[in-house]
């Protein structure tokens, strides 16, 4: 399997959080059904200074680009305008 690295930075805007909370529901459920098809490796929230969710990392593993991109054109965050800086790269987990 291929491995990547998201690390995605929500927008700014003053509706930025609340599009976040609205997406929040559907991007956990699509996260564990990522883990059960054993695609999610790990992944959390970016916070500021205050603990306020800004952004995500994620490390997952596919078979194939198109695999990866599949995910990525269905990802809540990505269709609902929450991610607005998106960085994905060929990772490897260290196996120690």
């Amino acid at each position: 399997m291929n491995q990547y690295v998201i690390i995605a930075i929500d927008g700014t805007d003053s509706q930025a959080l609340e599009r976040r909370m609205a997406a929040r529901p559907s991007h956990i459920a699509g996260t564990r059904d990522l883990k059960a098809n054993n695609h999610f490796i790990l992944g959390g929230a970016i916070l500021d200074e205050s603990g306020k969710m800004t952004g995500s990392v994620m490390i997952v593993q596919f078979e194939d680009e198109a695999a990866l991109q599949n995910w990525y054109l269905n990802e809540p965050y990505i269709q609902q305008n929450v991610w607005h800086s998106i960085e994905i790269k060929p990772f490897r987990v260290a196996d120690v």
